[in-house]
This record gives structure tokens, sequence and C-alpha cells, in this order.
């Protein structure tokens, strides 16, 4: 957990108005996480931090890459990724309407740092497609494992076939009230 002390902030400590942070994001960042499915990226997170009386907002911008396994042929490509959010830091007895508490961190007076490790973990995860597949080359061919298009290919049935085990189901007549 010592690693992931770096991703911490001390807004306490800094003066009202604009402040900078500049975070890399690599493998060892990822392999602090439990069963995660990325292992290997690279990104940069840059942070933004304006500190209000009673308010700290960090604007936060990460770009870079990750790698991810293709859902078409299932080899490993580096993906892109590029996320913006908003971050508030608000003390706890502050009232909050419930649609903005998801990107409120709530903190009692005491506290006096904020750790982004796992909000920049999230965020990449959610940053990344629901469907993961390599990149078209410059011509718009695929550029996914050929061996295995191939064999998808060899295996994947036509519209018109129906599998067997279902070709009587289409004669049933179902009866409506």
């Amino acid at each position: 957990m010592g690693y992931l002390k770096k991703y911490k902030i001390n807004y306490r400590e800094l003066d009202l108005g604009q402040h900078h942070f500049s975070f890399d994001i690599d493998d060892r960042f990822f392999s602090h996480f439990e069963k995660t499915e990325i292992t290997e990226g690279s990104l940069k997170a840059e942070v933004e931090l304006v500190k209000e009386e009673r308010l700290v907002t960090l604007y936060i911008d990460m770009q870079g890459e990750v790698n991810v396994m293709c859902d078409r042929c299932l080899d490993d490509f580096m993906h892109p990724v590029e996320f913006e959010g908003t971050l508030y830091i608000k003390a706890e007895e502050d009232q909050w309407e419930e649609k903005d508490k998801e990107e409120v961190i709530l903190v009692t007076p005491d506290e006096s740092e904020v750790d982004l490790s796992q909000y920049f973990y999230e965020s990449i995860h959610l940053a990344l497609p629901l469907k993961r597949v390599h990149p078209p080359d410059e011509d718009g061919n695929s550029t996914c494992d050929s061996e295995m298009l191939r064999l998808l290919e060899e295996h994947q049935r036509s519209d018109d076939e129906i599998d067997p085990r279902w070709e009587k189901l289409k004669n049933i007549n179902v009866k409506r009230n």
C-alpha cells in the first residue's frame, strides 16, 4: 500500500486558490489492485485543484493507454484511454443533493488528504468501451489475429441455417387470449 501514497494530496496545507498536480499511472499502479483485468498501462493524470473556503474542487484529466484483451480474437492490445472528471471534497456536515453525491468525497473535519488512487482506477475502467476490439488498420482491415478470425469464420453459422435442436419449435403455434 506504500506505493499508492504518491496518489494522495494533502489539501489542508495548501493555500486558497489553484494548484496543479501530475501523476504517472503505470504497471506498478495496477498491480496494487486485486483481480483487475488491467495489468499494464501508461497514463498521465493531470489534476487541477481549486481550494476555496469551504470547498475543494478537483478537475481531473487522464490520457494514455492500457493493455486489454480483444473481445474478438482474445489477443492483448493497447487501447487508448481518455477521461475527464470533476470531484468535490466537502465536509460531512454540509448538505448535498442526492444526485451530486457521486462526485463528492465527504470528509471529516480532521481529515487532511484525499487518496485519488481508487478514483483513478475506477475512472480508467469506466473510460473503456464495453466492446474492445483491435482498431482497424489505415485501409479499414481488421488487425485481429488472422488465424483466430479464420477459425471464427469457419465455425460461424449462416443466418438462414437453423440449429436442428430448435427446428421443431418454429412450427409451434401459440394461442393468445
